[in-house]
């Protein structure tokens, strides 16, 4: 017969059995297995994929910065650029581009932001109709008679700060007269001077546009500063190629297009595709381009 006796004998003795255990685990039996039967420390030479990753991309933008120069070659010398921002481009980005511009040797002639209302949906009417007041006051020819709204925007646009002429040219009232009707509408806003009109026009694209229509906005103003300078880039981040960069480049933009700026090389690329646009216009580059990370010929 199982007395009380019996069940607390049990229980002690499984107990022990247990404590004995623990003290083994932790001490003398705990290298049993391991080799050399030391205890496994661990590896500094190991590395996550993700900090591997992050090292490969340091690497990589710091030779792009590190190269930068070189693959200039001076390229933008007695050159100016036009830089036109759409709502919701990075501050930084935009002001890193500019300073890479300087390396390559050119310069920042203004720096124009669209408003909202320019490239809002449902603002057409009123871009329309100031568009067409506008075109009134330029000479005859000077906007293509058949070129519908936005278009026909893009190209005052870029008569008031563009030029076709490689070593650009300077203000004059009409282009002044466009800058302040922009500006008055909160369509477009720039610096309180005049800036000399540039050949080359860097266009940065921000937020998505507006699924219904803000696509042919974009294509339409971009068309239109394209035939109004030298040489038109416009410019994304990495999330911009598969986005609105690369429906702009399905659409057939003559302009040259970069995605990636986000990133020291893809501001590299954008540069060096300004100073190729000065004689060869149009070309997809960047981090999805289909002619490549950046023009190299």
């Amino acid at each position: 017969m199982i007395t009380l006796r019996h069940h607390i004998v049990s229980l002690v003795a499984i107990f022990l059995a247990l404590a004995v255990g623990v003290v083994l685990g932790g001490g003398p039996l705990s290298e049993v297995g391991r080799a050399d039967g030391k205890a496994a420390a661990p590896d500094a030479r190991l590395e996550t994929a993700a900090q591997a990753a992050q090292r490969r991309a340091d690497f990589g933008d710091a030779f792009a910065g590190g190269v930068a120069g070189t693959v200039y070659a001076g390229r933008l010398v007695d050159r100016s650029v036009a830089v036109v921002t759409l709502p919701g481009a990075d501050p930084d980005m935009v002001a890193s581009l500019s300073e890479q511009i300087g390396v390559a040797g050119g310069a920042v002639a203004g720096t124009y932001a669209v408003g909202e209302t320019l490239v809002g949906t449902g603002e057409k009417s009123l871009v329309d109709t100031l568009g067409s007041q506008l075109m009134t006051q330029q000479p005859e020819g000077a906007v293509s008679a058949e070129a519908t709204t936005y278009d026909r925007m893009g190209e005052l646009i870029g008569l008031a700060v563009a030029s076709t002429k490689p070593e650009g040219q300077g203000g004059d009232g009409k282009a002044a007269a466009i800058l302040e009707g922009l500006a008055g509408a909160d369509l477009l806003s720039g610096p309180k001077e005049q800036a000399r009109r540039a050949p080359l026009v860097l266009v940065v694209v921000g937020d998505e546009p507006a699924a219904d229509g803000g696509d042919t906005i974009l294509a339409g103003l971009v068309a239109g500063l394209d035939r109004q300078a030298a040489g038109v880039v416009v410019a994304g981040d990495l999330a911009d190629g598969p986005g609105q960069i690369g429906r702009l480049r399905t659409a057939g933009t003559q302009a040259a297009t970069v995605d990636g700026i986000d990133s020291p090389a893809g501001r590299v690329a954008a540069v060096v595709a300004l100073a190729r646009s000065l004689t060869t216009p149009g070309g997809a580059f960047g981090a999805s381009g289909s002619d490549g990370a950046l023009p190299l010929g």
